[in-house]
């Protein structure tokens, strides 16, 4: 039996929800030749959705995310489409939903940490829409065993209709670059070897500033010869990123690159010899199953869904502590057999994380939605949108 399922995709090209939607997308196409899938996207997200299977196909749509505007627009798209399923890859649903509704939800941090927000507004928004997606939403996926608690526990909702599903890591963090090939890439972003990595957008949560206060400090504990390198957009923080390595004496050993294009990131991954994430929060910490997935050896928080998912695997630190950060990096960087260490039970657990697994469990938490009317449900005449 065949259904009509829509996926919210435009969010695609963003960091993190994005590399969700990308590969999920990448995933059931591989894996359903059977459902009709309708994607929606915005004309930006055109050129992450090219070459999809015959069963899958785009719907534009412009209503921003995280806007009043798709409340309505999305609610009206799907009473035209006639669709069977509807999952939303963020916490937000349309006003309306006349059909069942599957909603990840990545994590639950706007709530966690509202000092990060704009605007109290932004705080109520998110608690409002998150809330309404628990209740309306027939199954829930969340990224972590930590995300489903926090959610159990903040809302007081029974956990028995949110499914656990991690996300997966590509292929290419496995896929092993010749070296000529990784030295011609490390050199496009003027990168010389070794250097420590850190990779991450410019939210507080991230804590860029303990990373480089701790990397100061592990120079002094155990003194080597590594740059750290920073991914990410610093849009409104780089000065005071420079500036705190100015303070430091870190300015010219801190490598700010901006955003990079994920064909890129492979290359960054493989060339490091230490990979830093001890963030605050995650609701999962796909960037530290890459860096394992890549062979690198990993120091990450003991905090939130980084423990689950590291625990036994990497280095793990208290995030707020910038001394036992240091003492970290500094033993990574002293003793080699502590890596290589770090590395094969990196290796070991990446193995646990591929999206072929996260489309198979995605596709059983849809079926179990979609079989609470099965009986009333008739064969789908692959209905299309005429607007």
């Amino acid at each position: 039996m065949s259904y009509n399922i829509g996926i919210d995709a435009r969010k695609i090209a963003d960091f993190g929800i994005g590399t969700y939607i990308r590969n999920l997308v990448q995933a059931l196409g591989e894996q359903d030749q059977e459902n009709q899938y309708v994607l929606f996207a915005g004309m930006q997200n055109l050129e992450n959705l090219e070459e999809l299977p015959e069963n899958f196909r785009v719907v534009l749509e412009r209503s921003p995310s995280y806007s009043a505007r798709e409340l309505v627009s999305l609610s009206w798209r799907l009473f035209r489409l006639r669709l069977d399923l509807y999952h939303s890859t963020h916490y937000v649903l349309p006003a309306v939903v006349p059909c069942k509704a599957v909603v990840t939800i990545h994590d639950i941090i706007h709530l966690l940490y509202p000092e990060f927000l704009p605007s109290p507004l932004a705080f109520f928004y998110a608690q409002r829409m998150i809330r309404r997606s628990l209740s309306r939403g027939d199954r829930i996926i969340s990224d972590s065993q930590n995300t489903k608690t926090d959610l159990m526990e903040y809302f007081d909702v029974d956990g028995r209709k949110i499914r656990v599903v991690y996300p997966g890591v590509a292929e290419t963090f496995r896929d092993r670059l010749p070296k000529s090939e990784l030295d011609r890439k490390l050199a496009e972003f003027e990168i010389e070897r070794p250097y420590l990595l850190f990779v991450g957008n410019p939210k507080p949560h991230k804590n860029l500033d303990n990373v480089i206060k701790a990397y100061a400090r592990a120079l002094e504990i155990h003194p080597f010869e590594a740059d750290l390198v920073c991914v990410g957009d610093r849009s409104g923080i780089e000065f005071k990123v420079r500036q705190r390595a100015s303070q430091l004496g870190l300015a010219d050993r801190l490598h700010l690159l901006g955003h990079v294009d994920d064909e890129a990131l492979p290359a960054l991954y493989q060339g490091a010899t230490l990979f830093l994430f001890p963030t605050l929060y995650e609701g999962f910490g796909l960037p530290v199953v890459e860096a394992m997935a890549s062979g690198l050896p990993v120091v990450t928080s003991n905090t939130s869904a980084l423990k689950e998912v590291a625990e036994g695997y990497a280095h793990l630190v208290n995030p707020l502590d910038v001394e036992e950060i240091a003492k970290a990096i500094a033993q990574c960087m002293a003793d080699q057999d502590h890596r290589e260490a770090l590395v094969k039970l990196g290796l070991r657990r990446a193995e646990d994380f591929r999206w072929s697994r996260t489309a198979e469990q995605t596709l059983e938490v849809y079926n179990s939605a979609l079989r609470r009317d099965s009986r009333k449900r008739k064969p789908s005449s692959g209905t299309r949108d005429r607007s």
